[in-house]
């Protein structure tokens, strides 16, 4: 029996696209991968690296999966006490963001950074459709000062005029990168733009919501600029899992900086006299939103993190 292995470039959860050698094999994935104890909706994900087996029949199946050396991960659905894991091996994230049409909330910006500092993702963010905004130049300066003050990297782009493109190029180079965000933020538009041979599907927002239409259905991972970009499709929120309440502070790198100066060892940063943390807030050394996004996940995810 031929046994082969590849990198997994499309999961749409009954069929899978492996890269092997230049050539796409269409693979199903044997049964009893499902039953490995895994509290993920999808044991296998695009980023993979798998290995599959030809049977008489001429059907591919992935019968193994390598161990994964980092992933992104969110919460099912807010009702879910399971996982669903974006994508695995991935040497960048950029997260694309916008401030209009549509207006991507900035806990939804905060909950993803967290999870890519829980698992060790080094992460961009892209504030795109910048030429929408050229009458408000102050919105963009005040969304660089609260996360380069985090200590993100932060660059501007318009895929439809091209600020930005070639930069965030030259990023893509030997490497493979996630690119997530809500639905209609531009995520297709931008891949679009570095490529134009790469055919996929761009949606307009739609007018009743002020929302982005889905437009990509399932991650699926593209050869781009000598290493390989992963579309994702648009999620409209993002809830952490498997991060403990003492823990999360550990994933804002501002309040890090700063928590070795609080009285108490094992300040949570909420309640605490002489917390350096709460000092810098009032400061405004540290965003007020970013600390407020704090509290707010401590609230509301406390259940589902227990």
């Amino acid at each position: 029996m031929q046994r082969v292995e590849g990198l997994v470039m499309r999961a749409t959860g009954s069929w899978y696209e492996v890269l092997h050698e230049g050539e796409v094999l269409r693979c199903r994935m044997r049964g009893k991968l499902r039953l490995r104890g895994v509290r993920s909706t999808n044991p296998v994900v695009v980023g993979d690296t798998v290995h599959c087996e030809c049977g008489e029949d001429g059907e591919w199946v992935i019968v193994d999966i390598a161990p994964r050396h980092n992933y992104i991960i969110r919460r099912a659905s807010n009702l879910s006490k399971e996982s669903h894991i974006i994508a695995s091996n991935i040497d960048r994230a950029m997260l694309v963001v916008t401030l209009v049409e549509p207006v991507t909330a900035t806990e939804f910006i905060d909950r993803f950074l967290v999870t890519c500092e829980a698992y060790k993702v080094p992460v961009t963010i892209l504030l795109a459709k910048i030429d929408l905004l050229q009458d408000n130049p102050e919105a963009i300066a005040e969304f660089h000062r609260i996360y380069e003050g985090a200590g993100y990297e932060v660059i501007d782009i318009s895929a439809t005029e091209g600020v930005g493109v070639e930069r965030v190029k030259a990023m893509l180079v030997g490497k493979t990168t996630l690119l997530s965000g809500n639905s209609g933020v531009g995520k297709s538009t931008l891949i679009g733009a570095i490529d134009p041979t790469i055919d996929i599907r761009t949606g307009e927002i739609s007018d009743s919501f002020h929302k982005g239409k889905h437009t990509t259905t399932f991650s699926t991972m593209y050869r781009i600029a000598d290493g390989y970009i992963i579309d994702t499709p648009g999620v409209k929120g993002f809830g952490l899992i498997d991060i403990d309440d003492k823990e999360l502070w550990h994933y804002f790198p501002e309040m890090i900086s700063r928590a070795g100066e609080c009285k108490f060892f094992n300040c949570t940063h909420t309640h605490e006299p002489h917390c350096a943390v709460i000092e810098a807030v009032k400061r405004e050394e540290i965003a007020f939103s970013r600390y407020e996004s704090y509290l707010k996940i401590l609230d509301e995810d406390d259940k589902y993190r227990k």
